[in-house]
């Protein structure tokens, strides 16, 4: 076996929750919403051009038996670095910036609606 690389990254919360994050994706990352299967389950698929990269899924009251998890961050990889603090800004988001040595021109932290921090790593 060998890994390829990251297919997706899988949120699960309550509705209220997933409908938080679902905005989130599509407004501050500009993820949009695409065709997810009829799963047993309910949520929905985010998309970066054609790949489904955020999966959310609405957890089931008493049927969901999946725990919580050490997850600390996603790293997405970008472009337009000013474009996308500019973004950050205007929806009151706050972030840090790591002008890290080797890494330009930086990194962007911030955390989603659920808590799950995200990196923005930019070419």
């Amino acid at each position: 076996m060998h890994i390829l690389g990251v297919n997706h990254i899988n949120l699960a919360g309550s509705a209220e929750l997933i409908e938080r994050c679902r905005a989130f994706y599509i407004e501050v990352l500009g993820l949009t919403e695409g065709h997810r299967p009829q799963f047993m389950s309910r949520g929905f698929w985010l998309y970066a051009e054609d790949q489904p990269i955020v999966h959310l899924r609405i957890k089931e009251e008493g049927r969901d038996t999946r725990g919580t998890n050490a997850l600390d961050h996603i790293a997405f990889t970008c472009d337009g670095f000013d474009a996308a603090m500019e973004r950050l800004r205007e929806r009151g988001i706050a972030f840090t910036v790591d002008p890290a040595r080797d890494t330009k021109p930086a990194q962007l932290f911030f955390e989603d609606p659920s808590g799950l921090g995200l990196e923005l790593q930019f070419l």
